[in-house]
Parts: C-alpha cells; sequence; structure tokens
C-alpha cells in the first residue's frame, strides 16, 4: 500500500484502537471512533477524566490502528497530538467532529451540546507524521 492507498484508507474508517503512553512507558490502549479534519488531522473525542487524556498531556506521541472490514488489513498512523479542552470554537469543533466520524449530523444538536458539557468532552487531533504499512 502507498502512502496515499493509506491515507484515503485512513480516511474511509472511523474505528480504531488508540495508544498513548503511561507514565511507567507501557502502553494504554483505548477503542476510539474519529474523523478526519480538513487539514488531515484525525479528530478524536474523550474527556478530561480518561487515562488517554492524562497520558497525551504529558506525552503527545499517539498511535492509532485503523481496520476496516477485512481482518488482515490494517493502517497504524503516528504522530503527535494537540489537546483542546475549552475556546468559544469547542462546542463547534465537536459537532465537526460528530459529523465526520458518523457520516451525518446528529438529530439533536442541543441534545448533543449538552452532553459534550456534562461529560466535559474535548477534542484530541493527532497530526499524522507516518503511516505503514506503506510501501
Amino acid at each position: 500500500m502507498n502512502e496515499a492507498a493509506a491515507r484515503a484508507y485512513v480516511a474511509e474508517n472511523h474505528r480504531g484502537v488508540l495508544a498513548t503512553f503511561m507514565r511507567d512507558g507501557r502502553p494504554q490502549l483505548s477503542k476510539v471512533v474519529y474523523g478526519v479534519d480538513d487539514d488531515g488531522r484525525l479528530m478524536i473525542s474523550t474527556t478530561r477524566q480518561r487515562a488517554k487524556t492524562h497520558n497525551l498531556r504529558r506525552d503527545r506521541r499517539a498511535s492509532l490502528l485503523v481496520s476496516g472490514e477485512n481482518w488482515w488489513q490494517y493502517v497504524v498512523a503516528e504522530g503527535l497530538v494537540e489537546v483542546y479542552d475549552q475556546g468559544p470554537s469547542l462546542a463547534a469543533d465537536l459537532r465537526r467532529y460528530y459529523e465526520r466520524a458518523t457520516g451525518g449530523p446528529h438529530p439533536n444538536w442541543q441534545e448533543y451540546d449538552e452532553a459534550m458539557v456534562r461529560e466535559q468532552r474535548l477534542l484530541v487531533l493527532l497530526r499524522i507524521d507516518r503511516l505503514y504499512p506503506v510501501s
């Protein structure tokens, strides 16, 4: 698979396993749903108190294993993340994440926005620095 095909694969699929690093260096794995923003970054919604959030605030390195319907086909995206947890555009950014991850709008945006506040949701943006397997 070449890099263009790998990027297309990542854009077409929206489920994966995110690897972050715990304080002792061991990996911490989380199943996630993600979207892709206009800049090609992977958008992941999580909460302030999750282990992955704490890990990423300490160490910005992350890997996301993306797999589709074929168990044997996968792509791993690696890079550094930025954690967005406040600001005037957070609600709009979380809505954009939802649409990119699910392929359409939420049936009730007010309900969605209220849930995002209640759950203390934030966005993690993973800039892809490396993809594999790429030949």
